[in-house]
């Protein structure tokens, strides 16, 4: 009966998570690297959801850039996960990239289920003057049992 019930609420959650728009890299941007994301593990609440991070950023050109932040989510968020990697595809305004200017605020929309090993997306828009687009390359992986939809924030901060 309590298998039933976590099958049909990660069903609810995937579905919530497809009906969810996303968050496309802006036209006009350009590729400015990669930034990979390792998340703590925690625990979910029905409202909100918050965990600490530690990220590097590989620029296409320069020396490599590292982050501490925070990640949560506003919306559907219940459940234990384990420690879990994020890595997205950083684009920047026409006039490129400048060094740190990662750090910031970021938002969008989120959507992930797991059951032991999960799997979930995250796009996010933010950062310096709003002028950056997180886009995920990598979809996180995750033990525990957890499911999310909702709106996603992502603030950054130089280490």
């Amino acid at each position: 009966m309590r298998a039933r019930r976590v099958f049909r609420a990660i069903v609810l959650a995937a579905a919530i998570g497809s009906s969810l728009p996303a968050v496309p890299a802006a036209a006009g941007q350009l590729r400015a690297g990669v930034l990979e994301c390792i998340v703590d593990p925690g625990i979910g609440f029905i409202v909100v959801s918050s965990k600490a991070l530690k990220c590097t950023f590989t620029p296409t050109a320069g020396v490599p850039e590292r982050y501490g932040g925070r990640i949560s989510k506003l919306g559907l968020d219940i459940g234990v996960t384990g420690k879990s990697v994020i890595i997205w595809a950083v684009f920047a305004g026409q006039s490129g990239y400048v060094p740190w200017s990662l750090a910031g605020s970021y938002f969008g929309v989120s959507a992930q289920a797991s059951v032991a090993l999960g799997v979930g997306a995250n796009a996010l828009v933010g950062g310096s003057n709003k002028s950056i687009a997180l886009q995920p390359i990598s979809v996180q992986a995750q033990m525990g049992l957890n499911l999310a939809a909702g709106v996603a924030g992502l603030t950054l901060f130089r280490r």
